[in-house]
């Protein structure tokens, strides 16, 4: 039975070794060649990415690093088993012209995820956002988490993840947030029509109080004024920037601000007004 199982499993798997051996060792070789060339080149890259950075913080090519260094892989792969099989016999040149013929049926096939590689490319070379940034485009808005050849991962104030395609961002009016300097604070407070004029102008007073005394408020093109005759209200509007940028900062400043508006129009007894409709019987 021990003779019957040796010749019926193992018999086979010894000669197969035995014939292919060099092919196998080969194919061994190889792939310990690769995996040591990508624990280098992912030490390289790492190593630039940190002098990169370092120097030159803002520079396009700390973002398309990761990008080159996978297309970098995919060359060396390429190289090792070209000539891996051309030390076996294997006509690597007809390889090579298979491969273009393929490439272009491919390339008809997936141009979409050739259009998403290509767009990659515009994107960090132009600089429009690096990872950490906040952007707003479409209907969509949140923080860069990653950059890959085919999408852009964004993470929005839901915290949910979208995988956006690069194509269809670099073909959009992207919106960086985190690049500006300051933001803008426009806010809009309807005061009831029986408010006197000295309480209407008192309110003006206020709201330029509040944006002079509110340290996050930048002085230069600041103003506050009656803005125009609405249907049920006096409107009176404040305008200004604030050097808090970030999302979350700039909510709390613009928050703050409203709440001062009230504590002290409330304090002066300055009505709020609200929608309404005064009917004018004749008899």
């Amino acid at each position: 039975m021990i003779d019957d199982a040796y010749n019926m499993v193992l018999k086979p798997i010894i000669h197969f070794l035995e014939k292919h051996s060099p092919f196998i060792i080969g194919v061994i070789i190889n792939i310990v060649i690769i995996m040591f060339i990508n624990k280098v080149i992912d030490a390289l890259e790492v190593k630039l990415a940190t002098k990169l950075r370092e120097k030159h913080s803002d520079s396009s090519l700390v973002n398309l690093l990761p990008i080159l260094v996978k297309v970098l892989k995919a060359i060396i792969i390429f190289l090792l088993l070209a000539g891996f099989l051309q030390s076996f016999g294997y006509n690597v040149s007809s390889l090579i012209a298979g491969f273009g013929i393929t490439g272009l049926a491919v390339g008809f096939a997936a141009k979409e995820a050739i259009g998403n590689v290509f767009g990659s490319l515009g994107l960090l070379g132009d600089r429009v956002y690096k990872i950490g940034d906040y952007i707003k485009f479409d209907n969509i808005e949140g923080y860069v988490e990653k950059i890959n050849l085919r999408s852009t991962s964004i993470r929005t104030l839901d915290n949910f993840v979208v995988n956006v395609p690069n194509n269809t961002i670099a073909n959009e009016a992207i919106t960086n947030v985190s690049v500006c300097k300051k933001r803008k604070i426009d806010i809009i407070v309807g005061v009831e029509y029986g408010t006197s004029n000295e309480k209407l102008d008192k309110a003006v007073e206020i709201l330029k109080e509040i944006g002079t005394n509110d340290e996050h408020i930048i002085g230069s093109g600041m103003f506050a004024s009656i803005e125009a005759l609405d249907d049920s209200s006096i409107n009176v509007r404040f305008f200004g920037y604030t050097s808090e940028t970030s999302w979350a900062k700039y909510k709390v400043v613009k928050g703050n601000f409203i709440r001062e508006i009230i504590h002290r129009f409330r304090e002066e007894g300055i009505e709020f007004a609200f929608p309404s409709t005064s009917v004018y019987m004749h008899e």
